[in-house]
């Protein structure tokens, strides 16, 4: 567990002297390269779906606002949150590994919208996101979800889960937190500036920074462009008297946090650090098509740090395939359970953590260097500096 005031290397000598060699189920070479194909079909249903369900609520937001028909507003906005809140850092993830669509511009463009409307800076993510891939809850080269992680909801954030999130602040995970500390955060961010390093994601942010100096200036601009658009939204907005589109488009991701909060603690809170087992490290969950379609598919967690060039709409065909050298995934309740009992018993014991029971792998199918590419590979998420 890491311990508050802890110093870590400069990440650049942790690429040179951290190498973590993955366990990695058995799987044919050719179902591999199947599973791994890309498609424009399958981009277009996920990514263009969700944005339409976006506007559909959208409007009915709007509808509703202007027949002053409140109740109605307000189970509209709640909708409409539900849908927006997978916009932050969800969206915008599987877009920045460039698995979702065979055409890579499709995937740009998309990844800019998702990340606009979702005021979430891809470029600091991009760097972030590869050292989890490659050190997954190795906290000296991955920071981006530093343990432990308190599972507990106090009444005052859940109120905030079911309405707005005005007041979270970023912590130990990778985000900006409610609307007041991401327009603050943003801001610092259009300035080069941080806030201070004793919040875990500010230090990592500072690390990041100063291993890929080059990115930073692209997410100089990428917050500056953040701040103008949502700026002239809310002004917009404000002037013209439909101050109801403030809460359609800039405030849409902070209303109603509970979906992708209940689905994205699942993912490693409470698991094992510094092990080269992603079946320990993370955790896969069965849901709904409703919730597996809003999270990207990203509740087959486990499945997708192994092959995380796989597409998301591939993943569940994945564990399938290798699901005899897998556990047996969590349900949602069952994952809650387990989060909550682990977090009881790291307060008596910090070094505690869930040891998942995990079934022996096979031994490697004959594979060619085509396939060992092809496991390791993270998509065409990694910057320039990383690669």
């Amino acid at each position: 567990m890491a311990k508050p005031g802890t110093v870590y290397e400069p990440l650049e000598k942790v690429r040179k002297e951290l190498k973590v060699k993955w366990v990695r189920p058995a799987i044919d070479r050719d179902k591999l390269q199947e599973l791994n194909r890309r498609s424009d079909a399958q981009g277009w249903f996920q990514a263009g779906g969700h944005l339409l369900i976006w506007l559909l609520t959208g409007t009915a937001v709007y509808y509703s606002w202007a027949r002053q028909s409140w109740l109605l507003f307000l189970i509209a906005l709640f909708l409409h949150g539900t849908v927006a809140s997978f916009f932050v850092g969800i969206a915008p993830h599987e877009l920045g590994h460039g698995t979702v669509f065979k055409t890579k511009i499709l995937n740009q463009i998309f990844l800019y919208i998702y990340s606009c409307l979702g005021w979430w800076d891809h470029y600091d993510y991009a760097a972030s996101h590869t050292y989890h891939h490659r050190y997954t809850l190795h906290p000296e080269g991955d920071r981006e979800n530093l343990l432990p992680i308190s599972p507990m909801v106090g009444p005052f954030f859940l109120v905030q889960l079911l309405t707005i999130n005005i007041f979270t602040q970023p912590g130990r995970t990778f985000g900006k937190g409610g609307f007041i500390s991401t327009v603050y955060v943003t801001a610092l961010g259009a300035f080069g500036l941080f806030g201070s390093i004793k919040i875990p994601v500010n230090e990592w942010l500072r690390a990041l920074h100063a291993d890929q100096p080059e990115m930073r200036q692209d997410a100089i601009w990428w917050d500056r462009f953040l701040l103008i658009f949502h700026g002239v939204v809310i002004l917009a907005s404000l002037l013209t008297g439909y101050w109801v589109f403030i809460f359609i488009i800039s405030l849409s991701p902070f209303i109603a946090n509970w979906g992708v909060y209940m689905l994205g603690m699942t993912q490693h809170t409470g698991l094992k650090e510094n092990d080269n087992d992603f079946r320990k490290a993370t955790r896969s969950v069965k849901t709904n098509f409703i919730w597996e379609f809003l999270y990207w598919r990203m509740n087959w967690h486990t499945e997708h740090h192994m092959f995380a060039g796989i597409p998301c709409y591939n993943l569940k065909a994945l564990y399938h395939e290798i699901a005899d050298q897998m556990p047996e995934p969590r349900t949602l309740l069952g994952a809650w359970r387990e989060m909550r009992e682990t977090w009881d018993k790291q307060q008596e014991d910090p070094d505690y953590y869930f040891d998942t029971p995990v079934p022996p792998v096979k031994q490697d199918i004959k594979k060619s260097r085509r396939a060992d590419d092809l496991e390791s590979s993270i998509g065409d998420l990694a910057p320039k500096g990383l690669q």
